[in-house]
């Protein structure tokens, strides 16, 4: 089942499309299109892959929605699933997720994942796990945080993990759609980015310790669907996409304590109608995104370029796009706006996008028959 494949040539539909989807940003940037890239098939057969971590080894760990990890080699050998894996809530967007690394992973071997947790009834909730990874088996698994509360809905998971340089770590979570209200709620985890310790207690630090009303893991709040979410590699700060509905598709920073705005505001519209939502576009104490896309792009992974394999790349941010089917690269300029979008077409669904030990971009294309893809440019 696995073959690899180099793609030289894209088609005509699928450049159009990448082009005809206008991208107004803050500055209203049109976006130029680059099909002369290099896109090789690393490994293929994967059933939904969400997120992926390169291991010291050189392998590395793949998730795949339905609620499995495994295994994945260069040469592009997938390993049977490995086991220890906790029951996921497998339906609509949920699933197993984000997978990362303990920042000690070499002395300690733990991962830690996010997951669709099942609840009583048709409840569930987006939680975080942590385990020691021992060869084809976890062990010693243990919960470390679970979003609050638990609703019967299928959407709007968030989720990925990013662990700061002080070695807490960030959670992206959703408002999973039916709830949207809720994110912002300082008395719910929904639509929040939470901040915790690696064995999931609360840092003393974190913005609303000791607020009444308020959750004390929360970071922020007013986020949407955030599925993507890094470190800057120079400021080490956090910065997250999220979805925005029919459009305001955003590029944040979230800060401690900010409000990011949905859905009291957003350059969104309601899906079908095209009705405005909320306030509008701006208000007094809620936070702007750096950039953002209308129509949707579907924004999903996302990965600062900081190699200098590919100097032309260089502190770009690089997106990957579910409905679009590209990746795109973002350039800012010397007051850290965004002065340059450009579109890399791939012609699958882009759910991950990593930077590999070797300079070059990973992509994971989240469809039946899911690829893991290394990017560079065209030689």
């Amino acid at each position: 089942m696995m073959w690899h494949k180099t793609i030289t040539r894209w088609s005509t539909f699928i450049v159009m499309a990448a082009a005809a989807g206008a991208c107004q940003g803050q500055a209203g940037l049109p976006p130029t299109v680059n099909d002369r890239v290099q896109l090789t098939t690393v490994a293929s057969g994967l059933e939904h892959p969400w997120s992926l971590a390169f291991l010291p080894d050189g392998r590395l760990l793949i998730t795949e929605r339905p609620g499995r990890l495994r295994y994945v080699t260069m040469k592009g050998e997938v390993s049977e699933p490995i086991a220890g894996v906790p029951t996921v809530f497998a339906q609509g967007q949920g699933g197993l997720l984000d997978v990362a690394l303990d920042p000690d992973f070499g002395a300690n071997s733990t991962i830690y994942f996010s997951f669709a947790e099942p609840g009583e009834g048709d409840l569930n909730g987006t939680a975080v796990a942590r385990a020691k990874l021992e060869g084809g088996k976890l062990t010693d698994l243990k919960v470390i945080f679970r979003q609050l509360p638990k609703i019967d809905s299928k959407n709007h998971f968030g989720s990925r993990l990013v662990f700061a340089r002080d070695g807490n770590l960030f959670v992206t979570l959703g408002e999973r759609y039916s709830e949207r209200d809720s994110a912002q709620d300082l008395g719910t985890h929904l639509g929040k980015i939470v901040r915790i310790t690696r064995d999931g207690k609360v840092p003393a630090d974190n913005p609303f310790v000791g607020r009444k009303g308020a959750l004390p893991e929360i970071w922020s709040y007013g986020h949407r669907n955030p599925q993507g979410a890094t470190l800057h590699p120079v400021t080490g700060a956090l910065w997250e996409i999220e979805h925005g509905p029919q459009g305001g598709d955003e590029v944040n920073l979230p800060e401690a304590g900010r409000n990011y705005g949905w859905p009291v505001i957003t350059y969104g519209r309601e899906y079908g109608t095209g009705l405005a939502i909320g306030e509008g576009t701006a208000k007094a104490g809620i936070e702007q995104p750096l950039y953002y896309w209308v129509p949707s792009i579907a924004t999903s992974g996302m990965a600062f370029y900081s190699s200098d394999v590919y100097p032309e790349w260089k502190g770009s941010l690089f997106v990957g796009a579910l409905a679009a089917q590209l990746v795109a690269r973002l350039e800012f300029g010397a007051d850290g706006q965004v002065k340059a979008e450009e579109r890399f077409p791939v012609g699958q669904r882009v759910r991950d996008v990593r930077q590999g030990p070797d300079g070059a971009l990973y992509l994971l294309t989240d469809e039946d028959d899911g690829r893991l893809l290394r990017l560079t440019p065209a030689k």
